[in-house]
């Protein structure tokens, strides 16, 4: 669904910045998601896509600029507090419970009651069968591309309104990246909208909408999917054109 057709923002990020300590890490950074689209967040590695994800979820403080979500400021509520309002968070390293099963790493991350729990586990396992074929499996068991399907299905049971996905492709071989970013649709279906932090640049164009593209810590470049892609810097930077 295009973002033309759309009525209602869900993100709006206004002129924020931010830093560690006295390093400048964002730089006057604007970008808006609306419902019902993904969108991607591109750039080399250092470009600051995870610590404006680190922002937005609340780990880090802006130190100027204006952060909203679905209409109400949140630049001052703690992580859970955006959690609860609709903000699912999956980080770049995956970061799941090494010595819980991968039910019990799903359910520990429900906010609801039992019977939305299992209607989530559900949806997870449809998404993944890997998961469901392995739901008694600790965490430490799973391959690589496994554990990022646990990752984005845990940060799915809150049943979030937008999800973060942070560099979900790290790591993993072709035909796992294709399989992890590929759900990215079929979670938009859902109702959920996604902000993808990316380096792979061709698969984050492929399945978003739209896209802005960062270099040391500002927005340089935004526009629809299709447009970037054949945009002469883009290609050139990270594309290979």
């Amino acid at each position: 669904m295009s973002p033309r057709d759309q009525n209602k923002t869900l993100l709006s990020i206004d002129h924020i910045s931010a830093s560690y300590g006295r390093v400048v890490a964002l730089r006057d950074v604007s970008l808006t998601v609306f419902e019902g689209e993904a969108v991607a967040l591109i750039g080399a590695n250092g470009a600051g896509k995870s610590t404006l994800f680190k922002t937005i979820i609340g780990f880090l403080q802006p130190r100027g600029g204006e952060l909203s979500f679905r209409g109400r400021a949140i630049s001052a509520l703690p992580p859970e507090k955006r959690v609860q309002l609709g903000i699912g968070y999956a980080p770049e390293g995956r970061r799941v419970f090494p010595g819980l099963s991968v039910r019990e790493n799903l359910e520990v991350a429900s906010l609801g009651r039992r019977a939305q729990r299992e209607e989530l586990l559900a949806q997870v396992f449809e998404m993944f069968p890997q998961l469901a074929e392995r739901q008694a499996a600790r965490g430490w068991q799973l391959s690589g591309g496994q554990q990022q399907m646990l990752a984005i299905g845990r940060a799915l049971m809150s049943a979030p309104k937008l999800l973060l996905l942070d560099e979900p492709s790290l790591g993993l071989a072709p035909k796992l990246v294709e399989e992890v970013l590929g759900r990215i649709p079929s979670i938009v279906a859902r109702g959920t909208s996604v902000l993808l932090a990316e380096q792979n640049v061709t698969k984050a164009l492929r399945y978003c909408n739209r896209a802005y593209v960062m270099e040391v810590g500002k927005v340089v470049l935004s526009g629809a999917a299709a447009e970037l892609r054949s945009a002469e810097a883009v290609r050139r930077a990270y594309l290979g054109g």
